[in-house]
């Protein structure tokens, strides 16, 4: 059988990626050395899913705690499997444009120089694998924020008659705009991606994903918008609203839904493809629409406070217009609503804490 190469392997889109090809009887290599919990703190380690994932998939899953930085360790993981390779899901990051900002060098040279290592890696020895890369719509920097919003209740929004109401599509300019740091070093991988596509021929596709969400997820402050804000509301944690009301938008796609869209790109691949991926008008939602359903779901009430600092380079608004995936993949379907996915973070969450 065919092997699948997961980078980011114990986090929310990795595992979920591994449980998904396992099931299908391929052989799962993870590499995740859990640098989350490096980023975060001891709360938001991944290990607890890492022992999970081989306690449950044993042989069909092989785990290597390696640095995706490191060319040495990453080509002799490849050279191992070599041909077997059949795709490579690059889901490993630094995912916190806050974070960045704190230590520039090993933010980009996790998400740039390591998605380099690997790009080559594929090259060298599996090249006719699939390569997918989980960008992220911090590639289109500020941008977004410049739209005509109008301010609603309980959310920002933008007029039904705009083009962008359906949501942002690929044409969206990365340029002229304030990405933060983080974005600078996934728009370098994003583009790198891209380019192995169309200059080496290679079968390669980034997503940029809208919020991606789940019960693997785990959420920190800096980094898990809709798991963190369970895990606050159940464990009665001070959440913190930075700006704009808390009527901030964003379209969260399961990490179930995500999986599977690649998985349809896999089984009939394009080279240096760009496809922008989310809960787009099927689900989204503001940070207090969320806090309201996040206080239904568990009954209690969140505890949290506001500032009027908004995080730098962060979006009011931002739903994906995911029409152009959809039209090279029909068959491709959401699964999950957002209550749905709220829904699976708050069992996941209780049974956890």
């Amino acid at each position: 059988m065919s092997t699948v190469v997961v980078t980011g392997s114990a986090g929310l889109i990795g595992s979920e990626s591994v449980r998904f090809f396992a099931h299908l009887g391929f052989n799962v290599v993870g590499i995740d050395n859990d640098m989350r919990s490096y980023f975060f703190g001891e709360a938001a380690s991944t290990g607890w899913n890492r022992n999970l994932l081989k306690e449950t998939y044993g042989d069909r899953y092989n785990h290597y705690d390696a640095d995706i930085r490191d060319q040495g360790a990453i080509e002799a993981i490849f050279k191992e499997f070599s041909a077997d390779i059949s795709l490579i899901i690059h889901t490993a990051a630094q995912p916190s444009h806050d974070w960045a900002a704190s230590e520039p060098h090993t933010d980009f040279t996790v998400n740039a120089n390591g998605t380099l290592v690997l790009l080559e890696a594929t090259r060298q020895y599996c090249p006719n694998a699939v390569f997918i890369f989980t960008s992220t719509n911090k590639v289109y920097g500020d941008t977004p924020n410049f739209l005509p919003l109008i301010e609603q209740e309980t959310r920002w929004e933008i007029a039904e008659d705009h083009p962008y109401f359906i949501g942002i599509d690929e044409s969206m300019s990365i340029d002229q705009s304030k990405h933060s740091l983080f974005g600078a070093s996934k728009v370098a991988a994003d583009v790198l991606v891209q380019e192995y596509g169309r200059y080496f021929d290679m079968k390669t596709a980034s997503f940029r994903g809208g919020c991606l969400t789940g019960p693997a997820h785990s959420g920190a402050k800096l980094h898990g918008f809709l798991a963190y804000l369970m895990k606050c509301t159940v464990t009665g944690e001070t959440y913190t609203i930075f700006g704009y009301q808390g009527k901030q938008v964003r379209d969260n796609i399961h990490s179930y839904d995500l999986v599977n869209a690649f998985y349809h790109f896999y089984q009939n691949p394009r080279s240096g493809e760009v496809y922008n991926i989310g809960g787009s008008r099927h689900s989204n939602c503001s940070m207090l629409e969320a806090i309201g359903i996040c206080e239904e779901l568990s009954g209690k009430k969140l505890n949290y406070g506001y500032t009027d600092d908004n995080r730098s380079g962060d979006h009011i608004w931002y739903i994906s217009d995911v029409r152009k995936f959809q039209s090279h993949y029909p068959k491709w379907q959401y699964k999950y609503s957002l209550r749905n996915i709220l829904e699976d973070i708050y069992t996941a969450q209780a049974a956890r804490l």
